[in-house]
Parts: C-alpha cells; structure tokens; sequence
C-alpha cells in the first residue's frame, strides 16, 4: 500500500510531513476495503515516515506492525530484502511505503505470465496514493524474490 496523500506544510522535512485531509479519509477507507478483500493481516511493515504511520493509524488494521527506517527512499530491492526477513508464520503482510519503490515492488514480484495483466497495466501508468496491489505469494517469505508472486488485485480507495 502506498501512503495516502499528504499535506505540504512549509518548513516541515520531507520524511515529518502529515497526511492531508483527503489522506485521511482515504486511508480510512484504504482499511475498510483491506478487511472485505484480503485475509487478516498478521504483520505490517511500514516506512518511518509521518504520512506512513498516519495512514496505518487510519486503517485501523489492528496487526502487529515494525516501522523501518530503511522503508523511507528505499529501493525496490530493500523493500524486497525488508520483505525476505518477515517470519513464515505469517500468512498475510502489508507493506506501506512510498513511491516510486511501491510500483516497482508490485510490478517486480509480479509474474508476467500469471498476474491480473489490466492490474499491472494500470500500476505501470500510475501508483495512487493509497493504492493497494495484492500479491499472492507461493513460497516462504524468505524465498520471494522477482516474478515470485501473482499479483490479484489493484485497488484504489476513493
């Protein structure tokens, strides 16, 4: 999931700015639609970053979470090397995190030849603020690595 859409208030660094007052009722229902559509999340990882944080608060997903630094400006394959260390006893993950890493995650893990191709083309022309893509995951955690995953779903709360 990406961020939902933040505020640019003056003076305030990039990684400290707030969600604005469209972010905040789209992350709202950025979590309503995660708990009709997907299985129960068991764990969060998400960036260090204010708008990050404030969303996860706004979505109300009750799921343990760690708040990564290196999830803030990461690269798609820091995010992936974030996503390899998660226990395997963890059935569902969500990830909320930043543009552009979000897309090329999604994009990246996806398998060409199995994924919801209308998803993946709407992901490659743009990433939303709190857009989600589901990607079902076939091996441990440890194992995913590119083209490892399906992507399912890309939804855009609005």
């Amino acid at each position: 999931m990406r961020h939902a859409k933040s505020d640019y208030p003056n003076g305030v660094p990039d990684h400290d700015r707030p969600l604005a007052a469209r972010g905040i009722r789209e992350a709202s229902l950025a979590g309503d639609w995660l708990r009709a559509n997907v299985p129960a999340i068991d764990l969060v990882l998400c960036s260090s970053a204010t708008r990050t944080r404030q969303t996860l608060d706004r979505t109300q997903i009750s799921a343990p979470a760690t708040y990564s630094e290196r999830l803030y400006g990461a690269t798609a394959g820091t995010m992936i090397d974030e996503i390899n260390n998660v226990d395997d006893d963890v059935a569902t993950l969500l990830v909320v995190g930043h543009e552009p890493t979000m897309s090329h995650v999604a994009l990246g893990l996806a398998n060409p030849d199995g994924s919801h191709t209308g998803a993946a083309e709407r992901i490659a022309v743009k990433y939303p603020t709190s857009a989600i893509a589901v990607l079902s995951v076939p091996v441990g955690w440890a194992g995913l690595q590119l083209n490892g995953a399906e992507l399912t779903a890309f939804h855009v709360p609005r």
